[in-house]
């Protein structure tokens, strides 16, 4: 590569090769040593976009410790994917905590702790020689001081800048919806602690409602439902793949079963049960019954001519429970409204962090706040 000679003083002007020689330089060094970064903070899921090079990880957001005895110091032996195949499998002393809940932290420190993992893999495992600038997801409807402790978190672990974005807004740029538009879109984003819906124009929120249960609540319906009809004790991983292997939000024309391992609450022992997707169905009307309740009353919220363009639109779904079989069409039932699953719904915020560093500059009226460390 060619690096330029620059004196001190000389001006360059704006179509100056020099200056083009310049710019490359800023940029490859930036590319070195490391560019800004968007974090998708999920309860079930973090997902970590880089400028310039798009989604880099998505990792289940679990942290394992191991607690020294005698309140010795707390040493963090695993995060992501790793720690989530360790749930329920450690030995005494080790645990796999998810240091969020219900779409906010839980444990502050092991959030932190997450998220610096997450930076460090981000720039291929080596620390950032120039500490990044983070564009981070909340819920909509979090509080100050649960918004705050997102902020604190990010810049405790390690960086420059750190800006706050709704999550129903990500979603809908990463689905694609016109939010910057004089028109009406709505976006329903269900993850693994919350479940969003936002109505959006002119580059803001109209209108939000949000409920704190989501996929993790479903996977803990799915525990209780086999702990009351079949004494069968299981943990959130197995009721998880039960959701995803047979779970349905309508009947289907050919129901499914599944054999669940467990253990048996009367006398300890190993055992397994034949599970019907009937069954689990029933385990999860109720929260979709609340999540229903939630969409209609984000719509009777809606003013009459943005409700006619989310009619001509339809309501975008996004998130991983967006996956559930029939839900989008039980969503459109019920709403008498299209309802279209995004592609990769999973990554939907992501792909809205990403389209917000690639053009910061201009999207910054669209975040909620920013806060500079002491990097």
């Amino acid at each position: 590569m060619s690096w330029p000679t620059v004196r001190v003083g000389v001006s360059l002007s704006p179509e100056s090769p020099r200056k083009r020689g310049l710019k490359q330089v800023f940029k490859y060094l930036s590319g070195m040593f490391g560019g800004d970064v968007g974090i998708d903070l999920g309860t079930a899921n973090i997902v970590v976009y880089v400028k310039g090079r798009g989604i880099v990880i998505s990792e289940p957001s679990a942290v394992s410790i191991r607690k020294r005895p005698r309140g010795g110091a707390t040493e963090v032996i695993a995060v992501g994917r790793e720690a989530k195949a360790m749930a329920g499998k450690t030995p005494g002393g080790v645990f796999t905590i998810w240091p969020l809940q219900d779409g906010v932290i839980a444990n502050f420190e092991m959030t932190e702790e997450l998220i610096r993992h997450c930076l460090r893999r981000a720039n291929g495992g080596k620390p950032f020689v120039s500490h990044p600038r983070v564009v981070i997801s909340v819920p909509a409807e979090v509080t100050e001081v649960e918004r705050k402790a997102v902020i604190d978190a990010t810049l405790g672990a390690g960086a420059k800048e750190a800006y706050v974005i709704e999550e129903p807004v990500a979603a809908a740029l990463g689905v694609g919806l016109p939010i910057q538009e004089p028109r009406g879109s709505m976006i329903l984003d269900i993850g693994g602690g919350t479940s969003e819906v936002g109505v959006l124009s002119l580059g803001g929120i109209v209108v939000t409602n949000s409920l704190r249960a989501a996929g993790k609540e479903m996977d803990n319906a799915i525990v209780a439902m086999l702990r009351q009809r079949y004494a069968l004790l299981i943990g959130e991983t197995t009721a998880e793949e039960v959701k995803i292997a047979i779970g349905s939000a309508l009947p289907l024309e050919t129901e499914l079963e599944m054999a669940v391992k467990g253990r048996d609450l009367a006398d300890g022992l190993p055992k397994a049960d034949v599970v019907t997707s009937v069954e689990v169905r029933e385990a999860l009307e109720p929260i979709l019954l609340r999540i229903e309740d939630m969409v209609k009353v984000a719509l009777e919220q809606t003013p009459p001519e943005l409700a006619k363009d989310i009619v001509d639109q339809g309501i975008f779904l996004s998130g991983g429970v967006s996956l559930l079989r029939g839900l989008a069409e039980r969503l459109s039932r019920a709403m008498n409204t299209p309802v279209v699953v995004a592609e990769d719904p999973l990554f939907a915020v992501a792909r809205g962090l990403g389209m917000i560093l690639e053009n910061l500059g201009d999207m910054k009226k669209v975040l909620l706040s920013v806060e500079k460390g002491s990097k």
